[in-house]
């Protein structure tokens, strides 16, 4: 059984897409930090990051940079940090998340809950963004 990961990467459950190259994917965290909190995955299923060979994980990190621009672009914030944690979902992944300050990317905080319509417009407004 693939990870939920996988299972968006396949069609299978939907999500907030952002950008998307051969090798990685990029979509709006359902359960975010803050507004514009975006994860980027390899399409490839590996669990650890530190597993992911280097030819993929150069394109995650270049693919995150391109990411967090537009993501940038899209919502007001003085930096996007970016954490990789991995405990979550058994699928490598970047978190990328909008920061007014460094608390910004506690994870022990309370998650946002927004709208599908919130929801959907930031990730056409970042996708509209993404060169």
């Amino acid at each position: 059984m693939g990870s939920i990961f996988s299972k968006i990467v396949a069609g299978e459950i939907p999500s907030y897409k952002v950008a998307e190259t051969d090798t990685c994917l990029a979509f709006l965290d359902i359960f975010p930090l803050a507004k514009g909190h975006t994860l980027i995955i390899p399409k490839k299923e590996v669990d650890y990051i530190f597993d992911v060979d280097d030819v993929l994980l150069t394109d995650m990190i270049l693919f995150s940079k391109r990411v967090a621009k537009a993501i940038d672009k899209s919502v007001p914030c003085l930096r996007i940090g970016i954490a990789v944690v991995g405990l979550e979902v058994p699928h490598a992944h970047i978190h990328l998340i909008p920061l007014h300050s460094a608390l910004d990317i506690d994870f022990k905080r309370p998650k946002l809950k927004l709208a599908a319509e919130e929801m959907d417009g930031i990730a056409k407004k970042i996708a509209s963004n993404f060169i």
